[in-house]
């Protein structure tokens, strides 16, 4: 099971990639395996300015329903269309083609709580 080491994860299984003032925010692989097979994603905040730790979504699999957590404070500006059509990209490609959101998060997020790859890693038992 990978972990990219560009990015940064919750304890909640959240990843986050920070590009200048933008972030873009997924579930991580250990996740997604845990969840099983994504049948559902629904993501209705876009436009919504958001503080670190609120739900931004939900991801239906076979056997649950589990909410999605912000990692950083800031307003969700793209939610990925692809996930409507093929929620199974969040089990296929949980790094590329299986985000969830991008959002403006200015020019100092708070990434204070955030993992690094080892942190997490150590962090479910890998």
């Amino acid at each position: 099971m990978e972990f990219p080491s560009d990015l940064m994860y919750t304890k909640d299984h959240e990843w986050v990639r920070i590009q200048g003032n933008t972030a873009v925010v997924g579930v991580t692989a250990f996740a997604a395996r845990e969840l099983g097979d994504v049948v559902y994603v629904e993501i209705e905040t876009e436009g919504d300015t958001l503080e670190k730790h609120d739900v931004f979504g939900t991801v239906e699999a076979v056997k649950t329903v589990s909410d999605l957590f912000l990692p950083i404070s800031g307003t969700i500006k793209e939610v990925n269309e692809a996930l409507q059509d093929q929620p199974e990209l969040v089990n296929s490609q949980p790094y590329g083609k299986g985000w969830m959101i991008k959002m403006d998060v200015g020019s100092d997020p708070d990434i204070s709580d955030l993992m690094t790859a080892e942190e997490y890693t150590k962090l479910i038992g890998m």
